[in-house]
């Protein structure tokens, strides 16, 4: 039971979590257990349908309560719960809650779980598209990932996406980001103030079983969500360009790809002729993880941090990616594994750590170390924690000194109470 003077938490979330089917579930599971760690008083909210795959929050201790989009109900829900934080998870339940929210409980700490930046991983996906249609165009891909962060702002400015999101950024209190890259690019090119973002990557107990060692493993493996569009390109070009590559070079081994909520359009990619096997869903993504000699994760685009590879190398599971895949996740510290910015050098890269022990282990050894280094739990957990008290200890000042947040916030109230007023005058009249 919450302790009386329990802090009271709402979340918002996009769906209902599924950890085992995304990393941005995941993450928000952590965040959860993070809270749950204070004693705090959960209650999880989502207009979105109930998942295949999700995870039980009242087993937890966790309150569950169906919410519907553009429904004045959440009014007298929210004005009875009186939380002490609200949670938005992804900027858009932001947009839809965020002014019943400033209506109805203002007081609320205003926090937002970006996950990613949705306008960076959008104009990329836009750029790649550009880019296919030049001649040769899946092969090298050297000029796409070079683009400095200017380029990028560029790149997203004139973007509505962007404009959206970067509203609901201000808006809020605090932002949690889960890469140093895209906080760079928030403070210095979006001017975003920087005491509105807290650094919160994925939070990760180490292993504490011994890894399989390198003979007992075998064939390559690929996972992630087929739902999420970067996924689904690395899927593509693997199947197009990278796996023949390495198939010319090891012609006995397999790649097995493993994700959820499979479309018949992966489905009919598989083929056990070529040594590629479309998996569907995996009941352990570790087990499968374990089992396999090398991930690949070929992304062509996306943004945030890749929990794919976070796996990996909880599982000791050297990886072969790109500058995308390994985007703010290495920090200053060797990768546990090999980057590559074409098809050729990604199956070179993959080929040879295949069969070379010693690299291999050396690769499995930097995971380790990187895991320790950058993603332990009982760092960024308690850092959490201390920051959201923070904020609600200095709230009016934050407030103040953000006042361009304060004044989207105030323009969405009343822009949002207009349109209110007009529909109940348009219904009486009609």
């Amino acid at each position: 039971m919450p302790h009386p003077n329990a802090l009271k938490v709402l979340v918002i979330g996009y769906v209902w979590p599924e950890p085992r089917s995304s990393a941005a579930s995941g993450h928000v599971m952590q965040i959860l257990e993070a809270f749950l760690g204070q004693g705090w008083e959960i209650t999880f909210s989502s207009p979105a349908g109930p998942g295949e795959h999700r995870a039980d929050l009242v087993a937890l201790g966790i309150r569950e309560v169906p919410i519907e989009l553009n429904n004045s109900s959440f009014d007298g829900f929210i004005t009875e719960l009186a939380p002490d934080i609200v949670l938005f998870d992804q900027f858009m339940m932001e947009e839809q809650f965020g002014w019943r929210v400033e209506k109805h409980c203002p007081g609320a700490l205003r926090v937002l779980e970006t996950s990613d930046l949705q306008s960076l991983r959008h104009a990329r996906h836009e750029r790649l598209k550009q880019r296919l249609k030049v001649p040769g165009a899946a092969e090298d891909f050297s000029d796409l990932f070079a683009p400095a962060l200017r380029e990028e702002f560029e790149l997203m400015a004139g973007t509505d996406l962007a404009k959206r999101e970067i509203a609901a950024l201000l808006r809020c209190d605090l932002n949690l980001m889960v890469s140093e890259v895209e906080i760079e690019l928030l403070v210095e090119h979006f001017n975003l103030p920087r005491s509105l973002l807290h650094w919160c990557p994925l939070m990760l107990d180490l292993p504490d079983q011994p890894l399989v060692p390198f003979e007992d493993r075998a064939h390559f493996l690929s996972i992630g969500n087929f739902r999420h569009a970067p996924n689904w390109d690395a899927v593509l070009w693997m199947k197009n360009a990278v796996w023949p590559l390495i198939r010319q070079q090891l012609p006995g081994v397999q790649l097995h790809l493993y994700g959820a909520y499979t479309p018949p359009k992966a489905a009919a990619l598989h083929n056990p002729a070529q040594g590629f096997h479309i998996m569907n869903w995996a009941e352990d993504a570790l087990q499968v993880m374990s089992a396999a000699r090398i991930c690949l994760a070929p992304l062509r685009f996306g943004a945030g941090i890749k929990g794919k590879l976070i796996d990996a190398m909880l599982c000791g599971t050297p990886n072969v990616t790109t500058p995308i895949g390994a985007e703010a996740m290495g920090g200053e510290m060797p990768w546990p594994g090999a980057i590559g910015q074409s098809a050729s050098a990604i199956a070179d890269a993959a080929v040879q750590l295949y069969g070379d022990q010693a690299r291999w282990t050396n690769a499995q050894d930097a995971g380790l170390a990187l895991l320790a280094s950058r993603y332990q739990r009982q760092v960024h957990g308690p850092a959490l924690i201390e920051r959201i008290r923070a904020c609600r200890g200095n709230l009016a000042q934050l407030r103040r000194d953000n006042f361009i947040g304060s004044m989207l916030r105030h323009h969405q109230h009343k822009s949002t109470q207009y349109m209110s007023q007009w529909i109940e005058e348009k219904n009486r009249n009609s």
